[in-house]
């Protein structure tokens, strides 16, 4: 049956939007706002993207561009010729180092480096932060991050030089101990004690940096979370585990995801200035190892392959601990 001009003005009167003169029934989607173009996009924000312009380019410089010299692993390369290497010669490189024992001695004294540093030093950050946000002396808490956070700003040259400094026959703790009675220690040259140097130093100079990102992020936390949690009678133990630390969760997991992807990438200055050949079967790691092997031996092709396999290794655990975290947590870095 036909509908009249009468019945159906009410209606279309209740529906209509004000302003754009289109008249839309009951259950009809609403238009779609129109999408702006990449040129109106530019026009609009022309400005941050001349801020993102410069980073853009440094990447594109100094990070992609040298990506292409990658191709020497597969290449013969001779000082004085081509850059990307004379002669191709496929995967002969990464048999060379796969089936070369004292690689994979260097791979595990990596693997060993950067797995204790990530083990000890990753949640030491977020104890030291829980602990001083339950401080409520302003003036003791900023002391202790001051005296956390300085060793940041020292350089590793610094750091190695004090690190030797202390541990030397001559130095500070073999005085103590014979103070003690006890007999001097040759820290520098025993195998045993690098790695406990290494990671030592490492946790030191690391620690206030850390701590200054969980401070900032327990600022985000709302109080009211707080309030809640005292009115069904947690106490502050049960505090930190139920509104804390998850307030945290988002932060410890983008740190955790970058740490793993530099899980192989031990700190080829400190390695450097810190070992000596004594301690080459528990310093040596593969960032020192490219560096003897490529630069002082001039075979560039097998270095570069080595620095290929550590990259991949790399990428496969960043991407494997972000689609675990993912999965798990709920929260991931992409």
């Amino acid at each position: 049956m036909a509908t009249t001009r009468a019945e159906t003005a009410p209606l279309r009167d209740a529906d209509e939007q004000p302003g754009n003169g289109a008249e839309i029934l009951v259950g009809q989607r609403p238009p779609r706002p129109k999408r702006r173009t990449w040129r109106q996009s530019l026009r609009r924000d022309w400005q941050l993207y001349c801020l993102a312009l410069l980073p853009l380019i440094f990447f594109a410089i100094f990070k992609y561009g040298p990506m292409i010299g990658n191709v020497i692993a597969f290449r013969r390369f001779r000082p004085g010729g081509s850059i990307f290497g004379d002669q191709w010669v496929g995967f002969r490189y990464i048999e060379m180092f796969i089936g070369d024992p004292s690689f994979w001695k260097v791979f595990a004294n990596t693997a060993i480096l950067g797995g204790t540093t990530l083990l000890i030093g990753f949640p030491l950050p977020i104890i030291l932060a829980l602990l001083l946000n339950e401080v409520r002396k302003k003036a003791f808490k900023r002391v202790v991050q001051s005296i956390t956070y300085l060793p940041h700003f020292l350089s590793i040259v610094i750091v190695a030089g004090m690190v030797m400094q202390l541990l030397s026959l001559q130095g500070t703790v073999n005085q103590i101990i014979d103070a003690f009675g006890g007999d001097q220690v040759a820290f520098i040259q025993k195998p045993e004690w690098f790695r406990t140097i290494y990671v030592g130093s490492e946790v030191w100079q690391t620690l206030g940096w850390g701590t200054i990102l969980y401070l900032a992020a327990l600022t985000s936390i709302d109080d009211s979370l707080y309030e809640a949690a005292k009115i069904d009678g947690a106490g502050r133990l049960r505090q930190t585990w139920h509104v804390t630390l998850p307030g945290l969760r988002p932060v410890m997991i983008t740190l955790l995801i970058l740490n793993i992807g530099a899980f192989l990438n031990v700190g080829f200055e400190k390695v450097l200035l810190l070992y000596n050949p004594l301690t080459y079967s528990t310093a040596d790691v593969i960032s020192t190892y490219l560096y003897r092997v490529g630069l002082m031996s001039n075979n560039l092709s097998y270095a570069a392959a080595i620095g290929l396999f550590q990259a991949l290794i790399g990428l496969v655990m960043v991407l494997s601990a972000n689609l675990i975290a993912r999965r798990v947590v709920g929260t991931s870095l992409w």
